[in-house]
């Protein structure tokens, strides 16, 4: 057996069929069982859709695995096509809710749609594996992010709660304070730029939308603060402040809490999967705010799947 001829550089990850042929790569060669066919037309070297298969994280294993398959994708996008709907807000890498199989499973990464949306006229977009969508020059702003087109994704049909946290991501602003990362980072969007392109033109799902931005805020950090945020204003209490740097009455800094009453003296604290160095940093924050007179409530992803009792323990510290 001969020795398989080595593809030029440029050949490297997801390429157009078309475009190596016209570069001099062989009929043969382009079927080599070392290639990966994931979409007509296209070509991959081995493990280029690759989202990472040791991710514990199964909403960061979603959000990857679609953007792979973008990237897969790219070298057949039409011009006039651009990455749409939750394969937009993977690209941003914005949170999503998790998307089950028919069998309450999981869904498998390959089973995750493609979301491709043409703008004006162009050709409607057909390939197999990919979901297709038409939109209105008017109604869409097209950029491009880490190397894939893209536009805003307004995905009205999602739960409110997924559509406020997505906009919480969106707008955060990144300010100044005790170990905050990238401050001075300028946030994706702004609650005025959603508003007015909510107000471009009819979108499916407007009044949720609307209602959506809201309670958008500008210093949410995660999905979850949102979800908790949100639990605790529809069960009629104050809404929180949201991740306040605390110091205790000597002016010792105590640590960054996730939501606060300051005037009650009561913090809110969202635990995720946390492990080695961050649990123990974690401990001793939380000692340091109880040891300064503040109760804490610490709410895991246990307690968040049974949100009256949430709202209970908070209503409790609160005296109400």
């Amino acid at each position: 057996m001969g020795r398989r001829q080595p593809l030029p550089d440029e050949f490297d990850g997801a390429f157009s069929v078309r475009i190596a042929k016209a570069s001099g790569v062989g009929r043969g060669r382009l079927r080599g069982t070392d290639l990966e066919s994931p979409f007509h037309g296209v070509r991959a070297t081995p493990n280029a859709g690759d989202p990472g298969l040791a991710l514990a994280d199964p909403y960061e294993r979603q959000r990857r695995a679609r953007v792979a398959r973008a990237r897969l994708y790219a070298p057949r996008l039409h011009f006039g096509h651009f990455y749409s709907h939750q394969t937009a807000v993977s690209i941003w890498g914005g949170p999503l809710p998790l998307e089950f199989a028919d069998d309450d499973m999981v869904m498998a990464d390959e089973d995750l749609a493609l979301h491709i949306t043409a703008r004006g006229h162009v050709p409607f977009p057909r390939a197999k594996g990919a979901t297709g969508h038409r939109t209105l020059l008017s109604l869409t702003s097209v950029t491009e992010h880490d190397g894939l087109r893209i536009s805003w994704a307004m995905l009205g049909t999602l739960p409110l709660i997924d559509l406020i946290a997505l906009g919480d991501y969106f707008c955060r602003e990144w300010r100044s304070g005790y170990g905050r990362p990238d401050t001075g980072r300028p946030p994706l969007a702004t609650r005025d730029a959603l508003r007015a392109a909510l107000d471009a033109g009819r979108r499916r799902g407007a009044a949720r939308l609307r209602e959506a931005l809201e309670s958008i805020r500008e210093d949410s950090w995660s999905p979850r603060e949102t979800r908790v945020r949100c639990i605790l204003v529809a069960a009629g209490l104050p809404e929180p402040e949201l991740n306040i740097d605390v110091f205790d009455e000597s002016g010792v800094f105590l640590g960054c809490v996730d939501m606060a009453y300051p005037g009650e003296k009561v913090a809110v604290e969202y635990l995720g999967m946390l492990h080695g160095q961050r649990w123990a940093e974690d401990v001793e924050r939380l000692a340091a705010l109880r040891a300064a007179g503040w109760t804490v409530i610490e709410v895991t992803a246990p307690l968040l799947r049974r949100p009256a009792d949430l709202v209970r323990r908070v209503s409790a510290a609160l005296g109400r």
